[in-house]
């Protein structure tokens, strides 16, 4: 069976930024048995992608911004050469277009030190041989890509960095469009913390409640050390009602494809969800986590202060009495 890797980058513009223009997706043909082992995504991020070796020190690189996908495969029980297998790629890529910025292998490219100024994903989705390994970057338009080939003693690896090139600016921020907050609204970490039965009373009350301390810049989903108040307060509120279940829902805002911020948007759920069972002792039993991206905001997304009310994460009460 032929195992084809779609590209991803026209997908996570499908809705994004205003200057963002799309290119048709390329499709290429991995060897017969490649599985994915792991993928990532970011509407809009930074990325220094390596186009000459680790040598004096430093990494000669190319600083672009954009939207990003990782995508890991893994070749189990394949036996050709990392050569053989990036042949093919490669092949594939002057064919649609692209240009090759850098090709190098293992000690040409600068061994230990290039391999770890790469931002490639972790084992065992990505696994690298520092003794054998080769890298190649192209480019067709404002499309780039990376791709890293490397293999254990009985299975290959392949990584793929996709990055499309776009204005990242945020979309007029001067208009004065704005919605009604939909949502409940607790103050973020600089207000008064929130008392565990206003956050109950609204949880009862309504169904619903936005924990707006928990802050998330644009494309990221971890959540920083520190207490925070609604998260507090909602973990005292599930141990006083054992038999109660919250689902927490992420949300984003519009910047960039539905498929990545609903990605982005459960991440950032799970980012809560991991603090109140290992912070604050929720029983995992009673909290899940979702992500509906951009499909339910309580802002314009036309300005910088509606986006980042949308940026949010809320928690359902999703018990019921008969």
């Amino acid at each position: 069976m032929i195992r084809r890797a779609p590209l991803l980058l026209a997908s996570l513009l499908a809705a994004s930024l205003p200057h963002a223009t799309c290119a048709a997706s390329l499709d290429l043909t991995l060897p017969a048995g490649a599985t994915q082992s792991a993928q990532e995504t970011s509407p809009a991020t930074s990325y220094q992608l390596a186009v000459g070796p680790w040598q004096d020190g430093k990494l000669e690189t190319r600083d672009l911004e954009g939207a990003r996908s990782d995508t890991a495969y893994q070749l189990r029980a394949n036996q050709n050469t990392t050569l053989q297998i990036l042949a093919p790629l490669r092949d594939q890529l002057k064919q649609a277009g692209y240009d090759i910025l850098y090709e190098c292998d293992t000690q040409a490219c600068g061994g230990f030190d290039f391999r770890y100024a790469l931002d490639l994903l972790s084992e065992p989705a990505m696994h690298v041989d520092l003794g054998d390994f080769r890298y190649i970057a192209a480019r067709k338009d404002a499309d780039y890509l990376g791709i890293t080939v490397s293999r254990s003693s009985e299975s290959g690896f392949i990584q793929v960095t996709e990055l499309r090139v776009q204005d990242v600016t945020p979309a007029r921020p001067d208009d004065p469009l704005g919605a009604p907050q939909t949502a409940p609204v607790l103050p973020r970490a600089d207000a008064p913390a929130v008392a565990p039965s206003a956050l109950a009373q609204t949880l009862e009350a309504q169904g619903s409640v936005a924990l707006d301390d928990l802050d998330f810049p644009s494309g990221a989903s971890a959540l920083g050390e520190g207490d925070f108040a609604s998260l507090q307060a909602l973990a005292e509120f599930l141990k006083a009602n054992p038999d109660y279940q919250v689902m927490l829902v992420g949300h984003t805002d519009a910047v960039g494809s539905l498929a990545a911020n609903i990605a982005l948007s459960k991440k950032r759920a799970q980012s809560a969800r991991q603090k109140l069972i290992g912070d604050y002792g929720v029983a995992a039993s009673q909290v899940s986590a979702e992500g509906a991206g951009f499909l339910a905001p309580r802002a314009s997304n036309l300005t910088k202060e509606g986006r980042e009310k949308n940026r949010r994460v809320e928690a359902v009460l999703t018990s019921t009495r008969s």
